[in-house]
């Protein structure tokens, strides 16, 4: 007889195409060490979308980067933790390996198509050159790939012997897709991809990288800091401040059973047609300082729900559902619950 319940955790460890555990890390300056990211854990479901939401500076393009070994060492360390793509701890591999992997495995786009692309090569070879390096074609055939791959993302196969500066923010950014998923990798990172365009735009290239995803069966972890982009595109959340996870859960737990403070602070700063003429309520204070080691909450000195056990000790989660957490400590009082739109003082 088979034991359910085991079937279903290897199903679950099957369908996990990215995890991280116990993830920190820190950039070591002549003027302070900044702790950036501490002691996150997530992971990433086949075909789903993981929404990583949180103010600048809350440490998620740092975590995201630490999934492809691409943090800056000196000065950043990843100090503690490991990190699985498709089975594979990406800790462990060698340099060779490591570039094999991306492309191929897992991709990413980055939050400003200038940077990312080469100014003085024709986006066709730029997107053949991702080809060539993980597919043993000729050259030829590989700019042949580009155009096609050109056409998927919306752009005429002839631009391809065009030059970036040719093209629109937005057809930039579309050149950049192209590039990611030219080898049909299976993870997609996306760091803030839309925030250098307009919305019009903006609108467009989201929902060619929902369709592309959906096309190639990609898996995709989207940064940003606008919840409306997570709404929309996300089918999981996690809420990152200071370096921490604080709120992880199911797209509709997180906006409808919204339960750490700090979430509840995003949305209550938001403009609503519901509450039109009300003022905002946005968070008060300032994000806290990352070079500082903290013994409670990082949240604490901003928080209208903290007590005197806030400045004490971090909390850890407590779990409301199998896919909803929060750190918080004032669930360990029985009926405690926060409202969205109210606030204690």
């Amino acid at each position: 007889m088979i034991d359910s319940e085991a079937t279903k955790t290897q199903d679950n460890r099957e369908d996990c195409v990215l995890e991280l555990r116990n993830l920190s890390i820190r950039y070591n300056t002549d003027e302070a060490t900044v702790y950036a990211v501490n002691d996150v854990n997530l992971k990433l479901m086949r075909g789903k979308t993981l929404g990583l939401v949180g103010e600048t500076g809350a440490g998620k393009t740092t975590t995201v980067l630490s999934l492809v070994r691409l943090i800056p060492d000196p000065p950043g360390e990843i100090t503690s933790g490991e990190i699985f793509v498709n089975g594979r701890n990406v800790m462990s591999l060698s340099t060779h390996e490591l570039e094999m992997m991306r492309g191929a495995e897992i991709s990413m786009i980055f939050q400003d198509p200038m940077t990312s692309l080469n100014p003085v090569m024709t986006v066709g070879e730029q997107i053949a050159e991702s080809i060539r390096i993980h597919e043993k074609v000729s050259k030829e055939e590989a700019f042949r790939l580009a155009g096609k791959m050109l056409e998927t993302v919306g752009i005429p196969a002839s631009r391809a012997k065009e030059y970036p500066l040719q093209f629109s923010g937005g057809m930039k950014q579309r050149v950049v897709i192209a590039i990611a998923l030219a080898c049909r990798p299976k993870i997609l990172l996306a760091d803030e991809p839309t925030t250098a365009l307009d919305v019009t735009i903006q609108a467009q290239v989201l929902k060619l990288m929902k369709d592309l995803k959906e096309q190639y069966q990609t898996s995709m972890i989207m940064i940003t800091h606008d919840l409306g982009i997570i709404a929309e595109t996300c089918d999981d959340v996690a809420v990152m401040y200071a370096g921490h996870i604080v709120e992880i859960g199911t797209l509709e737990e997180v906006f409808n059973e919204t339960k750490h403070p700090y979430t509840e602070g995003l949305f209550n700063s938001l403009p609503s047609a519901v509450s039109k003429g009300n003022k905002l309520k946005p968070i008060k204070g300032l994000t806290p300082d990352p070079s500082c080691v903290y013994p409670g909450c990082v949240f604490a000195e901003r928080c209208p729900y903290a007590c005197e056990k806030c400045e004490t000790g971090y909390p850890g989660f407590t779990s409301f559902s199998q896919t909803h957490m929060a750190s918080c400590w004032r669930y360990d009082e029985p009926g405690f619950h926060i409202e969205r739109g109210h606030s204690q003082s």
